[in-house]
């Protein structure tokens, strides 16, 4: 009996657009309220961004945000793995080394942080998975712990940019979720760990969740879940280690299966 569902948001909830079928959401959610599902976004963008994306209807979600490093769930979070400031300074410091034209976005509790001189158009894709943005001239203004570092690479060189960060491979989890996204996180926190933390929390087995995703970073997430889906459009290596594989994000995958699987199982009475 599925207990729970997770999935990733972009390339996998998400269509192309960054939006999702709304209608079709009232139905998915009339349905896991009838057989007790709980329904988490697993995602590297911001609480605030997926509770902004859902409205009204981020109130019944477990939110595993800001690449897996928090859990909010109405409005409180519930768990947390920052990175020290000093740490994060010092990783910041390689990404500037390593190149001036990609664009870091570093998190921290009080929201996203760029540079002051980025790009128009860059500040517009930070602003799609961040509701909370602030603009500083140097990032040693930043005296907090960071929840996380992206880096999105327009050039997409973020493979042989994370190659480049080996020096810190031990310290933080760093993982190119694609060509043109990076995330860095505290040391041994990833999608796998946090969804492991909810389980516990909701206490929810494998064998109780069905999981989705599409990239790199959803590798960890897929372990976690007997019902394990990679959406058409996922790079091959998830393909491989998925038990499934279903359509593609720009068909509504995640829903379509959610409610071809649920309409199989009993309601919660």
């Amino acid at each position: 009996m599925i207990k729970l569902v997770l999935t990733d948001m972009d390339g996998t909830f998400l269509n192309n657009s960054g939006d999702f079928n709304r209608k079709l959401y009232k139905d998915v959610k009339k349905i896991m309220k009838e057989k007790g599902v709980v329904f988490a976004p697993v995602t590297g963008k911001q609480c605030e961004r997926v509770e902004e994306l859902f409205g009204d209807d981020a109130n019944d979600l477990w939110i595993l945000g800001d690449s897996a490093t928090r859990i909010k769930h109405n409005g409180e979070f519930v768990y947390e793995s920052l990175l020290s400031n000093k740490l994060g300074l010092e990783i910041i410091d390689l990404l500037e080394e390593i190149s001036l034209e990609h664009t870091i976005i570093a998190c921290t509790r009080n929201g996203a942080v760029i540079k002051d001189n980025i790009p128009q158009e860059e500040a517009a894709i930070v602003r799609r998975s961040y509701a909370q943005v602030r603009k500083v001239s140097d990032f040693k203004e930043i005296t907090e712990d960071f929840v996380k570092i992206t880096i999105h690479d327009p050039l997409l060189r973020c493979m042989e940019t994370r190659e480049k960060l080996f020096p810190h491979f031990e310290s933080a989890y760093i993982v190119a979720s694609e060509a043109a996204w990076i995330d860095i996180a505290n040391v041994n926190v990833h999608k796998g760990t946090t969804v492991e933390h909810l389980q516990r929390l909701l206490n929810v087995t494998p064998e109780e969740t069905m999981a989705f995703g599409d990239g790199f970073n959803d590798l960890e997430l897929m372990v976690r879940a007997t019902y394990s889906f990679a959406v058409r459009n996922a790079v091959q290596e998830l393909k491989n280690v998925a038990n499934f594989i279903t359509r593609s994000n720009e068909e509504d995958a995640v829903m379509k299966t959610i409610i071809q699987m649920l309409s199989l199982q009993k309601n919660n009475d």
